[in-house]
Order: structure tokens, then C-alpha cells, then sequence
């Protein structure tokens, strides 16, 4: 029988892969809709990435592992490293499109923008779908609100992704993703390691995570709605507290 994580990739996956086929934005207008994305996102952060990143310090402060011993606040150090990687790919795409700009290299420019994005969202995806083998010491309540915060993540990173170059993506970026976070997934089944390992990858992908939510998944003051974004955090609050 599939694990509770490898399960969970499928789901995920079919969220890249099938996200535009939904008509969401058809029947709830998109700035409510990223709105409230938002909220929960950011709810996410403060009730689960906070406090599992207190847990991975716990794990590390026994471990034997070279260097993470010398180290205070390992896991902090550990998310401020990935944060600031994806961070890094981000300013490359910047830097490409703005000598796009610059130079009127429409197609071409727009092609490496999108594809930077699309190799740090694969990464992301890769490390995610190998830290799912853990879901299988959760509740399946906690693994479901897992997923409607990683799925409303997924949605907003596929309409970034969509605006950048939509044919590209619809047909063949959402595979790449889909892809990753499966063959993460298969790595978890097959490699195991230590909980003091599980907390360095997990401590990483945390910082990612904030990046992603503080940048793309709060919205702007031209598609903002402060209803729905309170919603969003509040409804997701209630549920994790309530578990």
C-alpha cells in the first residue's frame, strides 16, 4: 500500500499538473481568491514552519553531525541559507529581464526568466516531495491541512509561472514540476536518514517557503482584499489550533 507521502505527491502533483483546467478565477474573482491564498499561507508559516523549525533545533542540538555542532541556532542559520538561495535565483531572473528591457531581447530573455523560475521551483519540489516520507507519523486531518496549504501554494506559483510564458509552462514546465515532486517522493520511499538529516533538508526548505510566501503570496495594494485575507488566516488558524 502507498504511503500517506507518496499519496500526498500524486495529489500535489495533479495540482501543477491540472491547475489551469480549474475555473477558479471564473467564479471567484482573482484578487479575493489570492487574498485569501495569502492568509492561509501566512497563517501556515506562524503555526507550522515556526514551530516545526523549534522541533528540527531540538533534533540538531544532539546531533553529531560535523560543524552543526559548533553552531548555535542551527535550523535559523539553515532557513536563512535557503531563503537566501532562492532569493538568488530570483535576482537572476530579475537581472535577465532587465537587460531584456534593455536590449529588446523579447523571446529570449523571457525564455531564461522563466526558466530560472522554473529550475528553483523544481528544487523546491524535489526536496518537498522527499520530506512527504514524514507524513506518515501525522494525523490524516493534519496531512489534509497539509495539503490545502501546500496546494493554495502551488496555485499561486503556477499563475507566476503562467505569466511569464503560458504555452512554455502548460506544456512542458507543469510536467517538470509534477515530475519532481514525485521523483522526490520515490527517493523518500527507497533513501531513509536520520531525524538529525530531516531537520537540516527540512530547516532549508523553511526558509524557501517564507521567501515564496512573504514575496509572491501576500498580495499588492492593487489586488488586495483585506476580507478575504483575514478569512484566509483566521479559518486556517481555527483548524490547526481546533487539532
Amino acid at each position: 500500500m502507498a504511503s500517506q507521502g507518496l499519496i500526498l505527491a500524486v495529489a500535489l502533483g495533479l495540482v501543477h499538473g491540472f491547475a489551469n483546467k480549474l475555473p477558479i478565477f471564473s467564479i471567484i474573482p482573482r484578487f479575493r481568491w489570492t487574498s485569501f491564498a495569502g492568509g492561509v499561507s501566512l497563517s501556515y508559516v506562524f503555526l507550522e514552519i515556526f514551530p516545526e523549525l523549534s522541533h528540527a533545533q531540538e533534533e540538531l542540538q544532539h546531533s553529531e553531525i560535523f560543524l552543526i555542532q559548533y553552531l548555535e541556532n542551527h535550523v535559523y542559520i539553515l532557513a536563512l541559507l535557503g531563503l537566501l538561495l532562492f532569493y538568488g535565483l530570483d535576482v537572476l531572473a530579475l537581472r535577465a529581464k532587465s537587460h531584456q528591457q534593455a536590449t529588446s531581447e523579447t523571446e529570449q530573455h523571457n525564455s531564461a526568466i522563466f526558466w530560472i523560475h522554473l529550475s528553483g521551483f523544481a528544487i523546491f519540489n524535489v526536496i518537498l516531495g522527499y520530506l512527504l516520507q514524514n507524513l506518515s507519523e501525522h494525523s490524516l486531518i493534519a496531512c489534509i491541512l497539509f495539503f490545502i496549504s501546500v496546494a493554495l501554494h502551488f496555485f499561486i506559483i503556477d499563475e507566476n509561472l503562467r505569466e511569464h510564458q503560458q504555452s512554455l509552462y502548460d506544456k512542458l514546465g507543469r510536467w517538470l514540476l509534477v515530475s519532481a515532486i514525485i521523483f522526490g517522493a520515490v527517493i523518500g520511499q527507497i533513501a531513509h536518514v536520520n531525524e538529525a538529516a530531516i531537520s537540516i533538508i527540512w530547516s532549508f526548505l523553511a526558509g524557501s517557503i517564507i521567501l515564496n510566501v512573504l514575496k509572491r503570496e501576500l498580495p499588492d495594494e492593487k489586488e488586495n482584499c483585506f476580507g478575504s485575507f483575514i478569512s484566509g488566516a483566521f479559518l486556517f488558524a481555527v483548524l490547526v489550533l481546533s487539532m
